[in-house]
Order: structure tokens, then sequence, then C-alpha cells
């Protein structure tokens, strides 16, 4: 099979149930694509996670259409995070840059990416000035999120960024290095380093279609994060273990006071109320810290099973025939 020669310039969508969004959106990434300075070649990496709807139809009527689209078709819905891995191992460019396919990212900011690029970053991260389109709730939860995980992790992840950046060959194939399995694509790309910069923007509404990440995906998708580049929550269980042994040691003496001089404390019922309170303390810090420990325990196990990130269904290409693939 002819395949297209390698390109300079990969552009990597994950996309599920985006019927919707595909025509506008390979419509506005071909259009800055072909105005690029010096005319890179390119190619814009598709990869279906997995869609109910007609999405993968859709890609295959844009293929007939354009030309430098790869389809990427996964066995089943893994997830956006392991669909964008899929396609980051799927993209040949020398400059990969991952955005979602909602057009909350504009393309027209992939230009500004090449050109820091070309002047020799490594990743070109770009960083949210406004967010158009989103409830109060979702700005402020997305604001404490990154703040949180900026101040319990040891690696500097920028702020009110998303996935949307550029990363080059060098940072990609690190990336490929790296088969976690609860990805936190962000914080893995910062982890890397090399000279990174930010560029900032202004997010759009989503174009059509609604939201793949509701509050328990947030909330999931935060708790990765965490877990993914700290250990605190592991000492925050430590620490409240001490701290309530520390508590019930001052009230075991407290309690020896009061029967070594004969004295009845105030509010006095016959020790009921303490000892529930005590219970409830106590099985409410050891609750959390398995909690805790817990995560991390689920997150070993998953790890060391070692199955495949993700499985391919087919590789298609717009000037070829389809192209068998067996996954990860």
């Amino acid at each position: 099979m002819a395949v297209p020669t390698t390109p300079t310039l990969s552009i990597v969508v994950p996309l599920y149930n985006e019927q919707d969004n595909v025509a506008p959106l390979l419509e506005r990434i071909t259009a800055i694509a072909e105005r690029l300075p010096g005319a890179p070649a390119y190619e814009i990496v598709l990869v279906n996670d997995g869609s109910t709807d007609a999405t993968l139809e859709r890609i295959r009527e844009q293929m007939r259409r354009r030309r430098g689209i790869v389809l990427v078709n996964l066995s089943r819905n893994f997830g956006h995070q392991l669909a964008a891995t899929a396609g980051l191992d799927h993209a040949r460019g020398e400059a990969v840059v991952l955005m979602d396919g909602d057009l909350q990212d504009p393309p027209e900011l992939i230009a500004d990416f090449v050109a820091k690029w070309r002047d020799g970053y490594d990743v070109v991260y770009a960083v949210r000035r406004t967010r158009k389109g989103e409830s109060a709730f979702k700005l402020f939860t997305a604001k404490l999120f990154y703040r949180i995980i900026k101040r319990l992790t040891r690696v500097d992840i920028p702020v009110d960024t998303g996935d949307f950046r550029l990363m080059s060959r060098r940072v990609v194939e690190a990336l490929r290095r790296s088969p976690e399995r609860h990805r936190f694509l962000r914080g893995l790309v910062s982890w890397v380093g090399f000279r990174q910069i930010g560029v900032e923007y202004d997010r759009d509404v989503r174009h059509a279609g609604t939201t793949k990440y509701p509050f328990s995906k947030m909330l999931r998708f935060a708790i990765d994060g965490i877990t993914s580049f700290s250990d605190v929550p592991l000492r925050f269980a430590s620490y409240l273990g001490f701290a309530s042994s520390a508590l019930a040691f001052v009230y075991a003496a407290i309690v020896v006071g009061f029967k070594l001089f004969s004295l009845r404390p105030p509010g006095y019922t016959k020790g009921w109320a303490s000892t529930i309170v005590a219970i409830m303390f106590l099985g409410g810090v050891q609750l959390i810290s398995l909690g805790i420990l817990g995560e991390y325990i689920g997150r070993i196990y998953d790890q060391v099973k070692g199955r495949p990130l993700y499985l391919v269904s087919e590789v298609e290409y717009s000037d070829g025939d389809p192209q068998a693939s067996p996954g990860a």
C-alpha cells in the first residue's frame, strides 16, 4: 500500500460522538495547515474512540474529499486520554499538535504554535485566557483544580491549560516510553521537560454536541492527575492517623485525670456521647485512609496487569486501503 510521505506536522484529534463537528473541524484545520509559512507537509490523525453516532461515517466521507487524513479506529471507547495517546503513537510528524474535536480549541492557533516550535521550543501549550459558554461552577472547579494540583505535585504543571499543545518529536517519543494506564497527559508533558512556552487564547464555545466531561468524569480526571504526580494524599493519611492518635492520647489523659480526682466532666452522661464521638472520629479517619490507599493500590493493580493501553480496529489513510493494526 502507498502510504503518504513522512509529514513535518501531525495534528491529532480524538473524537467521541462528534458527528456534527467533523466537517467544520477539518475545514478549519486544512485551511490553516495549507497557509502555514513554508508549506510544510502535514497529516491530520483522527482517532475514533468507539463513537456510537455517525462520527466514523463522517470521517470516511471527509477522507474521500481531502488528502492527508489518517483514521485510527479504536476497537471500543477507551476514554479521551487513551484515545489521545493512540493518536500520538500513530503521528509521524516532526511536530505534533494535540487538540480536541469540539472546536473550543481554535485551529488558527496552530500557526502560532509552529512559529514558536521553529524558534526552538519543544512544547508550546495553549493558556486559556477566557472560557466562553461555561458555567460559573465549571469555571470555579477548573480554576481550583489547577491550583490544587500545582501545590500538591513536584512537577510544574502550568495553570489554566488543557491538552491543546504542540510537541516536538523527542517529546512525543518520551511520552511513548511512559506507558501509564491512568494517564494525565498535560502532567506527563510537563514532567518530560525541555523548552516549553505558553500562548494565551480565548476558548470558544462548543461548536455542536454536548460535553463528554460531566462532573463525575471531571472528578475522576482530577483524582488521576493528583495521584499520578503526587504522594501527598498518602502522607495526608499518615498525618491524619498521627493527629487522631494524639487527640485520642490527650482525651485518654483527661479521662484518667478526672478518674483519679473523682471529678465529673461537664455534660457528663455516663460516657455515651464521648464514646460515640470517639468511635465516629476514628472510624472516619480509618475509612479516609483506606480510601486513599485503595486509590493508589487500584492503580498499581491496573498497571501490573500489563494490558495494552488501547486496541486498534484499523488504520486508514485518505489515499490508500485500510491497514490492520493489532493495538498499542
